[in-house]
């Protein structure tokens, strides 16, 4: 039998990470390709004390359905921490528990775009928001994202040729891939744009609370006075991210609308963990905790860095990160990228190339992201070294 696909996900193709990740079945591979948080982040003693009273005293709200918005305790702790931290509040505005940031990209999608509409965003961007963004069976419109941010001048022309633009997708701080950050100005020059063309903005910032140095950058939504911005971020990066709990704040008839398209896709959000994560921010001391992942992240990027410097041909340049996850490496254009990252993992070295975070998925690139957080100290430098050893194999 000849299978027929939708239209949404026939032209799609697998996630290169996920791809990428099982080749890393080889114990031997030095794996820089993954955006996971370091193990040594998970606080599982306080975790599975937790879990433990919950299935001792509340097993039953913990097993049973709940409801779709989420757990209002957590919603309440998440409301206050979003005012205390990063200055975002504001009438009109409703918060919900998401399975991750990735679903609530793919909710506010779904929401707002019609199949054909276009979603403007930095180009590099996070594979997962482009994927989301796709099936859904909207175009993906990319604007080159600088050292300071998007590229404003390009931003404004863009949103002028594109028809149907209905969003705006932006990491602002710690950017995936690129690991840049961008100013206030870009940030407030961004929303002008966007309130001048009616256009949502979906600020993302999964990797907001991973600053290792530097001075912290107002979020987007901290000055959203009128009500064009959702707020996405996440515990996947300072608790767990198997615990896949995210959360999502916006306008709330915007809200309103992911809240039924949620109903549809998973009922709720993981109730026992919603009860874990909210018993955590009330009976432990959550930035503490991410005082000593900042602390361990500081070291890794800085090993990562001086490795570079150690090894790298001059000929390649990497973006020096402040915090998140990320280096992104841009390779002279006599090097054919496709065959630096084949023969990198031919030699027991997986980076991400950068093509596939772009939004034209047939728009080569000479870049690759590394990333730092996951491999150990000793395969940082051992890899980093293989990479170096590959680039002036490919550029003599």
């Amino acid at each position: 039998m000849k299978y027929t696909f939708s239209n949404k996900l026939a032209n799609m193709k697998p996630s290169a990470i996920r791809e990428i990740f099982k080749s890393l079945s080889d114990p031997s591979i030095i794996s820089f390709a993954a955006g996971n948080p370091s193990p040594l982040s998970f606080p599982t003693k306080e975790l599975s004390e937790i879990a433990a009273d919950i299935f001792e005293n509340e097993s039953a709200a913990a097993l049973q359905y709940s409801v779709t918005e989420g757990y209002s305790p957590l919603i309440s702790d998440v409301n206050r921490r979003m005012k205390e931290k990063f200055g975002i509040d504001g009438e009109g505005n409703q918060t919900i528990i998401t399975s991750g940031g990735q679903q609530a990209i793919e909710l506010a999608c779904k929401a707002l775009c019609n199949e054909g509409d276009a979603v403007i965003c930095e180009n590099p961007t996070f594979i997962g928001a482009l994927n989301a963004f796709r099936s859904n069976g909207a175009k993906t419109v990319g604007v080159t994202l600088g050292d300071y941010g998007i590229d404003t001048t390009e931003l404004e022309e863009t949103i002028k040729r594109t028809e149907n633009a209905k969003l705006l997708y932006v990491i602002p701080t710690f950017q995936n891939p690129a690991g840049s950050t961008s100013t206030l100005d870009n940030r407030k020059r961004l929303y002008e744009i966007a309130l001048k063309n009616d256009l949502i903005i979906f600020e993302d910032n999964p990797y907001g609370e991973l600053r290792f140095e530097g001075e912290e950058i107002p979020t987007i939504k901290s000055f959203d006075t009128e009500r064009i911005v959702i707020y996405c971020s996440s515990f996947s990066k300072i608790l767990s991210a198997g615990m896949r709990i995210g959360y999502v704040r916006g306008p709330s008839e915007i809200i309103q609308k992911m809240v039924i398209a949620k109903q549809v896709e998973d009922v709720h959000t993981n109730i026992f963990f919603q009860m874990m994560c909210h018993r955590y921010l009330n009976e432990y001391d959550l930035d503490a905790h991410i005082e000593e992942i900042r602390a361990l992240y500081r070291k890794k990027c800085t090993l990562m860095l001086e490795c570079l410097d150690k090894y790298m041909p001059r000929e390649i340049k990497y973006t020096r990160p402040s915090g998140g996850l990320f280096i992104w490496c841009t390779l002279p254009e006599k090097i054919n990228s496709s065959e630096f990252v084949n023969l990198a993992l031919k030699n027991k070295v997986a980076v991400v190339p950068g093509a596939t975070f772009n939004a034209d998925e047939s728009a080569p690139s000479q870049s690759f992201r590394l990333n730092y957080s996951t491999p150990s100290d000793d395969d940082i430098v051992r890899g980093v070294k293989i990479l170096g050893d590959t680039a002036h194999e490919l550029l003599k």
